[in-house]
């Protein structure tokens, strides 16, 4: 008799053998792990100086080990064909370029105003390494003789100038002089002539014209600081002034590069520096 089970119906049914279906993902494996092996094997080959260096920039870098083979030099990174050249850090340089844009742009804003105030001509800028330096120049216009108060004039300049520079994060530097003839009475000396004629206009900014007061500061120089003397000599009227200076928020590294970028100078003209956080 016949072991094997007949299907109803009388037709023989059943596997002859052992199920091999899972031949296929088994040989699948196999494949994949055989290609993970070549590849591994592939990577085993390891430069070791380049792989020292590697170890020794990660430890550094996750400041677990010192190392005196990385690198740690900030600043722009020059070319070995160019150490020696003429050149500056290109960072700085663009700093600066934009603050100088910056400054001749509110010069050219506060220009606008005193032009349709008609009072132009009244007033001078300067852009230096400082930042911006407005001018109110000649106690004729501003003052009245060996006197601290304000004439009208001066009123109209700074209602001009006011509106521009009150929301600047700049600090505002009132910086008052006198002229050198020494005869600053009622004023004790030239000192209190000079620091009355900036405190007066440090208030009237503050107090007129909205301006923080923690943003704002009031300086005296005396007669200490003339202005250059003229093919025609000392012109007193124009130290008798007080300078509006609305200084720069830029490192020192920056705006030291500032005159060089006003006189036309590119980056390329200047001396190579590296500028250290």
């Amino acid at each position: 008799m016949s072991l094997r089970r007949q299907r109803k119906g009388g037709h023989a049914g059943g596997h002859e053998g052992p199920d091999e279906r899972w031949m296929a993902s088994y040989m699948d494996m196999v494949t994949v792990l055989m290609c993970l092996f070549i590849v591994l094997y592939a990577m085993s080959t390891v430069d070791k100086d380049k792989f020292e260096k590697l170890r020794l920039a990660l430890a550094t870098g996750f400041g677990t080990t010192h190392s005196k083979t990385v690198d740690t030099a900030t600043g722009v990174v020059v070319a070995p064909q160019n150490v020696g050249k003429n050149g500056v850090d290109l960072t700085a340089f663009n700093e600066a370029q934009q603050e100088v844009d910056k400054l001749q742009q509110l010069e050219k804003h506060i220009s606008a105003n005193l032009r349709r105030a008609g009072l132009r001509s009244a007033v001078d800028f300067t852009i230096d390494s400082r930042g911006l330096t407005v001018k109110l120049v000649g106690s004729s216009t501003f003052f009245d003789g060996n006197s601290a108060n304000l004439r009208d004039t001066a009123r109209r300049v700074l209602n001009a100038i006011g509106p521009v520079i009150r929301g600047l994060p700049n600090t505002v530097s009132v910086e008052g002089h006198a002229d050198q003839r020494g005869s600053p009475a009622p004023f004790p000396t030239d000192w209190e002539l000079s620091s009355a004629r900036a405190t007066t206009v440090l208030r009237y900014l503050v107090e007129q014209r909205g301006l923080s007061p923690s943003h704002i500061v009031a300086s005296a120089y005396g007669s200490a600081h003339p202005l250059p003397t003229t093919s025609h000599g000392i012109d007193h009227a124009l130290n008798r002034r007080v300078d509006i200076v609305v200084l720069s928020t830029q490192s020192e590294d920056v705006r030291k590069l500032i005159p060089a970028i006003l006189a036309g100078a590119k980056a390329q003209d200047l001396p190579i520096t590296a500028i250290q956080q």
